[in-house]
């Protein structure tokens, strides 16, 4: 893609369909009179009334305890400088985004149009009672130092400046592990400091804790080497300034035993490197450039033990897998501060999880085979879904200790049952699957590509690096609309219906028809059927010529199932084909079964359809917990409907024993794990948290799924095919781009999966 067409994107992502990335969602009823007078008068008097007499209370009755507000008056906004505080509010709103989905936290992002610190000061500390805590962010220094402070001392709830003390804490945690697998102490270490803004200053101040001494650290500014005699230095410099001549940078780094650059791109050279002592450390984080490039360092210096602020190398110093966890550490004790004792939990947490063993779905996400502890793994990854369970604990406890926490926790095994609860509320599932299909990407045919809508996901698809389109239709046309979506890749285009496809046209049709001349189909009309572009598709994933087929934008789901069915066979030892959809709802992935092929399935069919359900639960990293809905519960009816989902949950329990599966039941107790305990404790089900569904017909399955979708705006992957022995899936009518791109994600991962079973035979 090019400039103008990335820049196109990025600014239709933010303004379309609504202006900017956050919104204000009530928590409470308010259909009825009644609501709205307990919302407001004359029902809100009494909740003021208890704040009044304690304002404690505000906590009880008020969003305060899950309110952080992200401060700033976009003087140093990311790499863009002083660009005013309107335009830095996309910043601002992005940071909210992060805190939503990483924490559970909710944001007011909050402008200040003022440079003058006093006012600025003023400004918070006037609207701090709304907020439960108060994050700076992209106010340049000094003047930030003197901002925090200020607000630390004078607030009664936590404050962070997090440009400042999210790298420190990062990067420490990365200086922990990096010190043991270098076979060095914080002591010893030679240090030398390319940057002396905020964020640098943080950071060293923070490896001072952790016991580099301060004589041995050199801090250069872009003019040089920060010295005594400088008049201009800030206090904060002043604290590293040195009273040794002048030097390079080069100078410096002979016999160093870490760099720390947060300065600018590439101004380390190898040279500088190699100067450097046994197992050096380099943590080069200026983005987008790193002061030195990961492959040219790693090239230079094969002991080198690198981290950078990129998310495309190892060991990425990235903020968000701090701030998130460590105000909702802070929030869920109600602390008055966020202390060093709090930032220091957080870092040792963080280098103690990069040495547990990495769940599969990190892996995954991260594009390897295995994440081990080492020299390209000291910091867990931002995927990791255990941050939130580890670090908000850690952060939490030291309030505790640090005697900063006004709502101490006394059960810890709860406070982290309902930290790892809050990990539904966000769309993991699909970075997830965007991530894993990239691991292996795979060869995508798209039939539809002349409709503009499906070109475009094919577009992302490529761009994205999930798979390689191939893309059929008249090649004219889609040229035409590539050109319109600035779509510059060469991707393979093909029209079956002309004469240079013929050949392949034959042979396709020769294929087809050996398999179904017993079946009514003549050579004739195979090769007639194989002008079509849904057939000539699924042929192509047929012969090996592609690896996946998505397709069914533009027409009826039974008009573009029944080719599939016809052309690829069932996977061996699979007598049924079903469909499955993932919904992406606030309590996390559900997978609803049989939402688009089975009209009526038997109960043996039923049974079927939970195992191929639990097998694809599997591949995406869910546990299955299947319930099987019914309109009764356990016997309650002797209905034939619920009946025959009686007897496929006894065939279940009988052959399948190692899947959690149960039922007859009705929807709202398979969901409900305080109801279905106290009215049915003998369920397996029981305390359990019930992630699959599995529907007595088609209709019920289909319609509940379409309901979600509507009406709730759960995001829907599917119909996701079961049982089919190649990777072919089919969109609903009329499926947006976002649907499609997800759709062929599944697809690259079907193929995977396949590619895999027949490696193993």
């Amino acid at each position: 893609m090019d400039e103008n067409s990335k820049r196109r994107e990025a600014l239709l992502y933010h303004a379309k369909p609504t202006p900017g990335k956050i919104q204000v969602v009530p928590t409470k009823k308010y259909a009825t009179q009644r609501d709205l007078s307990l919302a407001y008068s004359p029902g809100v008097a009494e909740p003021c009334l208890e704040i009044a007499k304690d304002i404690n209370n505000v906590y009880k009755y008020t969003a305060k305890g899950n309110l952080v507000a992200v401060i700033s008056n976009g003087t140093a906004v990311l790499g863009l400088g002083d660009i005013g505080p309107e335009a830095s509010k996309p910043v601002m709103e992005g940071k909210g985004l992060l805190f939503k989905i990483f924490a559970g936290i909710d944001v007011f992002d909050i402008e200040i149009g003022t440079k003058n610190v006093e006012e600025f000061i003023q400004t918070v500390k006037n609207i701090a009672p709304t907020f439960g805590g108060i994050n700076l962010e992209d106010i340049k220094a000094p003047e930030s130092f003197e901002i925090e402070r200020r607000l630390v001392e004078e607030l009664n709830i936590p404050v962070m400046h997090d440009d400042q003390h999210g790298t420190a804490i990062i990067s420490s945690a990365a200086l922990l592990n990096a010190l043991e697998l270098a076979g060095k102490k914080a002591e010893d270490l030679k240090m030398v400091v390319s940057g002396a803004g905020s964020a640098a200053l943080a950071c060293a101040d923070m490896y001072i804790l952790l016991g580099v001494k301060l004589e041995n650290i050199l801090m250069f500014n872009s003019k040089g080497v920060l010295t005594k005699d400088n008049p201009s230095l800030s206090v904060m410099q002043q604290k590293y300034a040195t009273d040794k001549k002048p030097m390079s940078l080069e100078e410096a780094l002979v016999g160093a035993d870490i760099f720390l650059g947060l300065s600018s791109g590439n101004i380390m050279s190898p040279q500088m490197l190699l100067g450097m002592a046994e197992n050096p450390i380099v943590f080069a984080m200026a983005n987008p450039n790193p002061e030195i490039a990961y492959e040219l360092a790693i090239e230079t210096r094969k002991d080198v033990i690198m981290a950078t602020g990129r998310s495309d190398h190892p060991n990425q110093v990235n903020n968000v897998l701090g701030f998130p966890y460590i105000f909702r550490g802070a929030l869920d004790v109600r602390a008055t501060k966020i202390n060093e004792a709090m930032k220091m939990a957080a870092v040792r947490a963080l280098a103690a999880l990069a040495k547990e063993s990495v769940p599969e779905q990190v892996n995954i996400a991260n594009g390897v085979t295995k994440l081990i502890f080492g020299r390209e793994y000291i910091i867990p990854s931002p995927f990791d879904p255990r941050l939130i369970s580890v670090v908000a604990p850690a952060v939490a406890k030291a309030a505790m200790d640090s005697g900063v926490a006004q709502n101490p926790i006394s059960d810890w095994k709860k406070y982290e049952e309902e930290l790892l609860g809050r990990l539904g509320t966000d769309n993991k599932m699909l970075r997830f699957i965007s991530n894993r299909a990239k691991m292996n990407p795979k060869k995508v045919v798209f039939p539809e590509a002349e409709h503009l809508d499906v070109l475009k996901a094919a577009q992302i698809v490529h761009e994205e690096g999930i798979g390689f389109p191939i893309l059929l239709g008249k090649k004219n046309i889609i040229l035409e609309l590539k050109k319109e979506l600035g779509f510059d890749a060469d991707v393979q285009i093909i029209d079956p219906k002309v004469v240079e496809e013929e050949p392949r046209r034959n042979k396709y049709a020769k294929a087809f028809w050996n398999t179904r001349q017993r079946s009514g189909i003549s050579l004739y009309d195979a090769q007639n059927l194989m002008r079509e572009r849904n057939y000539f598709g699924a042929m192509m994933v047929n012969e090996g010529e592609a690896d996946a087929l998505v397709t069914g934008h533009t027409r009826s789901y039974p008009s573009v199932v029944k080719p599939m069915l016809q052309l690829i066979e069932k996977e061996p030892g699979v007598s049924l084909v079903a469909t499955t959809n993932m919904m992406l709802t606030s309590r996390g992935p559900m997978f609803l079964s049989d939402t688009a092929i089975n009209i009526n399935p038997s109960a043996e069919d039923l049974a079927k359809i939970a195992i191929m359900t639990a097998n694809t639960a599997k591949t995406f990293g869910v546990d299955p917990v299947i319930a099987m809905i019914s309109f009764s519960n356990f016997g309650s009816s002797t209905n034939e409907g619920a009946s025959k989902v009686r007897e496929a949950v006894a065939y279940l329990h009988k052959y399948h024993p190692e899947i959690i599966v149960d039922g007859e039941i009705q929807a709202d107790f398979a969901l409900n794990p305080e109801m279905l305990k106290a009215k049915f404790p003998f369920s397996k089900l029981a305390g359990k948290e019930v992630n699959t569904l599995i529907f007595p017909n088609l209709e019920s399955a289909n319609i509940t799924y379409k309901l979600l979708k509507e009406l709730n705006k759960v995001d829907s992957i599917g119909p996701i095919m079961l049982g089919m022995g190649k990777s072919v899936h089919i969109f609903q009518l009329g499926a947006r781009v976002e649907e499609m791109v997800h759709m062929a994600a599944i697809a690259v991962i079907d193929a995977q999966e396949n590619e895999k079973k027949t490696l193993e035979k």
